[in-house]
């Protein structure tokens, strides 16, 4: 085999024979300008003899191979014109055989039966099985291969094929096919033998020199692919039957590889779909150590195009089963080979789903039959930890989803969340998240309950703690932005038909109830405005249906979400409770629900009670409720009373004077409600600016004490601000008199000693009087009203 000195001497090696091949070209070149046959032999021998080396490597070789196949281009244009050399191409093809070394002969045997073949002398088949046998002289697999691949090169062009030249009595394409499937398959012997020529510690290597060649036996295949003779009949029942044979006896996983993706490639898309039985049968039976997995991900990539390419196809593929017999070779090759890793067998799956849905995406039972065939395959397994094969299952799941776009569609497959239940914690969420971003993207309606169920089981990793794995483990902007991804989901489930829609949230809110105080933070909010939503659609039913089957009603709505609600009771999320309840009591009192607004306005106070503790979260809390109680126009006197009480009441007691005075001069619109003819209770209003007053009062005397202080007097200009207001809207019991009293107490609390200078307050009591003096100005009824104010 070659010689392994280094590549110094490989180098000195191939210089040397490459100058002997010079030298002895020179003198052939010579021997043919002057006609001298005999020398131009001579010569040619002797040059070819340089390629009877064994030091050289393959690639070395090769560039030798080249110079001397150059010069028997030429050796072969001499022996084309017989008037110059004066000898039959018959007696020319009986003398060259007389060379002393037998490569020398069989390279010039091949160049002159180039020319017999040429000269139609003899019937082409003949030569050609001369040559294919003669050349099996040579068995050292360097050289032989180069050898035949001479003769694949000269004979190409010179096949007795359909339609060519060489076509005629007694040749045919057969014999054709004969010879390069004859060639092909010695040459690959050659080939396989070429791993036992060299020490087993450089086994690398040499796999590294007998893949530089495969080409030279890959060309085989590719002749035959062009013979316009081979049809779908002769390549089903000659070809591809000799030459699988050939790929499986020779056992070399290299040749194995290399000739079935050769095979895939060469022959048309519509061969493979018609023998595709007998290719695929091949498979189970190649080498363990055979990558099949890429040879059957390359033959189904090929089929899928040739799907694209040409629609009309289509029912070919449904002809000759062409799912069934992919399916059924691609568990007979994992059944075969035991030691597969998961990842081979799982990618495998990824190529049969990626033809499936490409080739057929309206057989839904065929892309849930790959994906039933995953879960087999990985039953009985751990959680896979495998990157790799974590990185495939991922691909599997997410193929569906780019391809159909409509969740709905997907969530159809049963098999669909076995395969996601076979990922870890970290790859589920990843998955769910991947389903959520496709819902967004397509703007797809998820509207059962039955489809809802599946979905949230799919995406259940992010809605609960899986295998032990704690919310307080997880990065808090990832865990946000996880729960803002389901609240926004939420947001995509609807029906237009109401029963449907309730069964929709109550099947969310089973699932999301399971999350755990955090997650509830996040989810509960776009569940409760579902179900709102809902319930604006249902206006003006009362939800006193008798039956088992009671319909959508608000009352069995807001049943619902009051025990919802009750979930984030706890702090933290009492002021987010405190919110969904009032927002609830809104919604109860458009349908005229006054018990049920009642009771969600209890509820609201119970909250701000026991739970509210820090005091800027219960001023924030107590101008909620005062700002919805405002609105609401259910309640009658006695409930409205008892709810005004508790909210002036709450008021008061905030615990900072300013606070207090707000909240309680805020009140003062609890009892004069423009729109609501009853709400006008003036003798009230006053009462409550009167008591703000004195709180705003109390905190000017705090002031003084502290100094510095500048606050009260901001307060009175608030409060004169709304004895206007009342003053406008018509309230007998806000007059002149205690307008200009406010403003003579202000001017005198400003020029005090005790307060501390301030501008934003300067300017806003400016602002206010400017306003009184315009309106006085302004003439009309409202300038006489305004008349008696001295500003």
């Amino acid at each position: 085999m070659i010689a392994t000195e280094g590549i110094e001497d490989e180098e000195k090696w191939l210089a040397e024979g490459i100058a002997a091949i010079q030298h002895n070209a020179f003198y052939m070149s010579r021997a043919l300008d002057s006609d001298n046959l005999r020398e131009a032999l001579k010569y040619s021998a002797l040059l070819l003899s340089e390629l009877r080396t064994s030091r050289l490597s393959p690639h070395k070789y090769y560039e030798l191979y080249m110079r001397a196949f150059d010069e028997l281009r030429k050796l072969e244009m001499f022996f084309r014109e017989e008037d110059r050399h004066g000898c039959s191409v018959i007696d020319l093809y009986e003398l060259v055989q007389h060379a002393g070394n037998i490569l020398p002969r069989l390279y010039l045997l091949c160049t002159v039966g180039s020319v017999y073949i040429k000269s139609k002398e003899a019937p082409a088949k003949d030569i050609l099985k001369d040559l294919v046998e003669m050349c099996r002289g040579v068995q050292h697999p360097t050289r032989g291969l180069f050898l035949r691949s001479y003769l694949a090169q000269i004979s190409r062009d010179k096949l007795p094929d359909l339609g060519s030249e060489y076509e005629g009595e007694g040749d045919t394409v057969m014999d054709a096919v004969d010879f390069v499937l004859q060639n092909f398959t010695e040459m690959n012997k050659l080939w396989v033998r070429m791993q036992h020529h060299g020490p087993v510690r450089l086994k690398e290597k040499l796999e590294k020199e007998r893949s530089e060649l495969r080409d030279l036996v890959g060309k085989n295949l590719h002749v035959l692919s062009q013979i316009e003779g081979v049809d779908l009949e002769m390549f089903k029942d000659v070809v591809l039957p000799r030459v699988l044979e050939q790929v499986v006896n020779c056992k070399d996983e290299i040749a194995q590889y290399y000739l079935m993706d050769c095979i895939i490639h060469v022959f048309p898309d519509e061969y493979h779909l018609q023998t595709l039985e007998t290719l695929l049968g091949a498979c189970p039976q190649l080498q363990p150590a055979v990558d099949v997995k890429t040879v059957l991900s390359r033959l189904m990539e090929r089929l899928s195009n040739y799907a694209d390419s040409s629609p009309e196809v289509l029912p070919d593929f449904l002809q000759v089963e062409a799912f069934t017999k992919l399916s059924s070779a691609i568990g007979k090759v994992i059944d075969a080979q035991i030691d597969m890793p998961v990842v081979g067998a799982i990618s495998l799956y990824v190529s049969l789903l990626t033809f499936t849905l490409r080739v057929h995406p309206d057989r839904l039972d065929y892309v849930d039959q790959v994906l039933g065939a995953c879960v087999k395959k990985l039953s009985g397994k751990a959680k896979l930890e495998d990157s790799k094969a974590t990185k495939q299952v991922v691909a599997l799941l997410s193929a569906p989803l780019e391809k159909y776009t409509d969740i709905v569609t997907v969530l159809t497959l049963s098999n669909y969340p076995r395969v996601m239940d076979h990922l870890d914690t970290g790859t589920n969420k990843i998955m769910a998240k991947i389903i959520i971003e496709s819902i967004m993207k397509n703007d797809t309606s998820v509207s059962t309950a039955d489809k809802v169920e599946v979905l949230f089981e799919l995406i259940k990793g992010l809605i609960k703690d899986l295998d032990g794995t704690a919310t307080d483990e997880l990065d808090e902007e990832d865990f946000k932005e996880e729960q803002n991804s389901v609240a926004r989901l939420i947001h995509m489930l609807y029906n237009d038909e109401p029963e449907e829609m309730l069964k929709i949230i109550c099947t969310v809110r089973k699932h999301i109830m399971a999350g755990g105080p955090k997650r509830l933070t996040f989810t509960v909010p776009p569940l409760v405005f579902s179900a709102l939503k809902l319930v604006r659609r249902l206006q003006g039913q009362d939800g006193d249906m008798a039956g088992e089957e009671v319909p959508a009603t608000p009352k069995k709505i807001f049943q619902l979400m009051n025990e919802t609600i009750e979930a984030l009771s706890s702090v933290p999320s009492s002021e987010l409770a405190l919110r969904l309840y009032l927002q609830c009591a809104e919604a109860a009192n458009d349908c005229d629900l006054e018990p049920i607004a009642y009771e969600f306005f209890t509820q609201a106070f119970v909250l701000y009670e026991e739970e509210v503790a820090d005091s800027k979260a219960q001023v924030t809390a107590i101008h909620l409720i005062i700002g919805t109680l405002q609105k609401m126009t259910v309640f009658g006197v006695e409930n409205r009373d008892t709810l005004t009480h508790k909210a002036t009441g709450y008021s008061a007691k905030l615990l900072k004077k300013p606070d207090q005075c707000r909240a309680v001069y805020a009140c003062s619109h609890l009892f004069w409600v423009d729109d609501q003819d009853g709400i006008k209770d003036g003798e009230r209003v006053l009462l409550c600016l009167k008591r703000s007053l004195r709180i705003a009062n109390a905190a000017q005397q705090q002031a003084n004490v502290t100094r510095g202080s500048s606050g009260p007097v901001t307060l009175f200009v608030e409060i004169l601000n709304k004895y206007l207001y009342f003053f406008e809207k018509g309230n007998p019991q806000i007059t002149p008199g205690a307008i200009q009293s406010l403003i003579e107490l202000i001017k005198t609390e400003m020029q005090s000693d005790a307060t501390t200078p301030d501008s934003a307050s300067d300017a806003f009591f400016t602002s206010t009087l400017r306003y009184v003096q315009f309106q006085r100005q302004k003439g009309g009824l409202m300038g006489e009203k305004y008349n008696p104010i001295k500003v």
